[in-house]
């Protein structure tokens, strides 16, 4: 693993450890949360700006306000299910090809099958997940104005410091609205102008909190006092220019499905800005961007720190690393004391990878050589409840790319990449065969960097001609599974419901399809009752 000092976890964490606010969530999306203490007592301190800061950060990493429970932000649901990183991934892998659970717990194989409703818990909490960062993110606008700080007689020091972490709130906030316009189509768009109100929001249209996210990002990455700072500039773990290009992006690879046009100009763009940066560069081993110490890797653009004593919770990373082992693996040898027996992934993706294919090869599996975890386990799934039947996938790893575990046994120190380089190679390769301009060829070696690293430079190359976009969906799902990307991917090519079916899609062994509308999630059947100003989305 290439090792750069300067990208060092303290940074974040020493951030998250000033957390000082305990705030809740409701059902109604336009009442904010509230401070154990009113914005005129905690404000005019200024520790107070950094603390709320960090947790605005720490509502993307830990799920409350004590550890891995005690304190949850959201009271909907148990609070290890409740993590964002933990509903998230589920919302965008389980629900695919890419991953099956083993766990029945209420509402959790509706997302493999593909039968939730407007009543499934996990659905309605990332929506609530989602507005919690919005609210605190919100909250914070407001009371960082100057005319705030004025009124809260602010230091000079700390005032300085003000433009930068509103810029951090903004992008964040962004963030957030991306992941809801992408999950749930129409949405209320509450800001910092809506104030804090018993009046319930309106809701807008995707393109409306298109246009919003839009703005926000290019507002912050434009020359002025709430700039983010440069592209791979900020300190590790923290947005920078190159987060909020990537979720530019983002946005406009995915703007055919948000607002009916094709924005691949824009992609090519945004991406091309990231890959001349010269602020990243693939890592040379694939598998250590998901081990304990991959927050030295030069690859990762925006990623969601964990430390096995500073940031614990049982979503995230935990998630990630515990969940997928279980039948026979030893978990010392992954770092963890234990595993959860939950998550496999189908015969169907299994088949996506070529026998010399390197990228399924985790360090520590046995037998050695297996492309996935085997050794005691069937390709085939009769059973969803019993872990043994489905390959098993131990991506995320607790052990250090030198064999060390990690500081804890239970809560790991491996970080989420929510945002990396690979990606990116993809995503201009995608962008280019889609019509938006740039270069063929770079496309084409661009992938073929991707191709060589996975097959260890043995016969990974493929030709121009090989160059699809059934190609390049299919690159996309090997060279990221797992890490968040697939059901977005899968409906920008249409393979989501409708069309494509792989095991245990529909909830039958063999798959099926399923109906177009399941292309969103449901508004939450509780905030329909307590806003009448929504419209819950078509076929629910």
């Amino acid at each position: 693993m290439t090792i750069q000092p300067q990208r060092s976890r303290v940074s974040l964490a020493a951030l998250l450890a000033a957390v000082l606010f305990s705030v809740s969530a409701c059902d109604n999306v336009g009442v904010e949360p509230e401070s154990v203490a009113s914005a005129d007592r905690i404000f005019t301190e200024d520790g107070a700006y950094t603390s709320y800061l960090a947790k605005l950060y720490g509502s993307l990493i830990v799920s409350g306000q004590s550890g891995p429970d005690g304190a949850a932000d959201l009271a909907s649901l148990d609070e290890g299910f409740s993590q964002y990183t933990r509903l998230f991934w589920q919302m965008q892998e389980l629900t695919t090809d890419a991953a099956v659970v083993a766990w029945n717990d209420n509402g959790i194989r509706e997302l493999h099958n593909q039968s939730w409703s407007d009543a499934n818990q996990f659905t309605s909490a990332m929506y609530y997940r989602i507005y919690f960062l919005v609210a605190q993110a919100n909250e914070f606008l407001r009371q960082s104005t100057p005319e705030r700080l004025d009124t809260y007689g602010v230091s000079a020091e700390t005032r300085a410091l003000i433009p930068g972490y509103r810029a951090e709130a903004r992008f964040l906030r962004a963030l957030a609205y991306w992941h809801g316009l992408d999950f749930y189509g129409d949405i209320p768009l509450v800001t910092e102008a809506f104030g804090i109100t018993t009046e319930a929001p309106q809701q807008s249209t995707r393109a409306q909190v298109f246009a919003f996210v839009e703005s926000e990002l290019l507002a912050v990455t434009a020359s002025g006092p709430e700039a983010l700072p440069g592209v791979g500039a900020a300190e590790y773990g923290r947005a920078d220019a190159g987060a909020a290009f990537m979720v530019l992006a983002k946005l406009y690879q995915n703007a055919i499905v948000y607002t009916g046009q094709d924005r691949s100009a824009e992609v090519v763009d945004y991406t091309s800005r990231l890959l001349d940066s010269g602020a990243y560069q693939l890592e040379a081993d694939y598998h250590d961007l998901f081990l304990a110490d991959n927050h030295t890797s030069p690859e990762l653009i925006f990623s969601q720190p964990q430390d096995g004593t500073r940031t614990q919770s049982y979503g995230g990373t935990t998630f990630l690393v515990h969940a997928p082992y279980g039948g026979s693996m030893d978990p010392a040898a992954f770092g963890i004391d234990g595993g959860w027996g939950g998550f496999r992934t189908t015969s169907t993706y299994v088949d996506y990878f070529a026998a010399a294919d390197r990228r399924p090869v985790f360090p520590g599996v046995q037998p050695a050589g297996a492309q996935f975890y085997q050794d005691g386990q069937t390709k085939l799934i009769a059973d969803l409840g019993d872990f043994n039947q489905g390959y098993a996938v131990p991506k995320y790893q607790n052990v250090t790319s030198a064999g060390v575990p990690g500081s804890n046994a239970t809560f790991p120190d491996t970080d989420f990449p929510m945002f990396r380089l690979g990606d990116v190679h993809l995503m201009y390769a995608e962008a280019v065969l889609r019509g938006g301009g740039g270069d063929r060829s770079r496309a084409l070696a661009l992938v073929n960097e991707l191709r060589q690293r996975a097959f260890e430079g043995n016969g990974g190359d493929v030709s121009d001609g090989d160059l699809t976009l059934d190609f390049v969906l299919q690159e996309r799902a090997r060279e990221l599974m797992w890490e968040g990307h697939r059901r977005t991917d899968l409906i920008r090519f249409d393979r989501f419901s409708e069309n494509g079916v792989w095991a245990w899609k529909g909830g039958v062994p063999e798959g099926r399809t399923t109906a177009g509308y399941l292309d969103l999630f449901p508004i939450p059947a509780s905030d329909l009752r307590a806003n009448p100003n929504l419209t819950q989305n078509p076929g629910y």
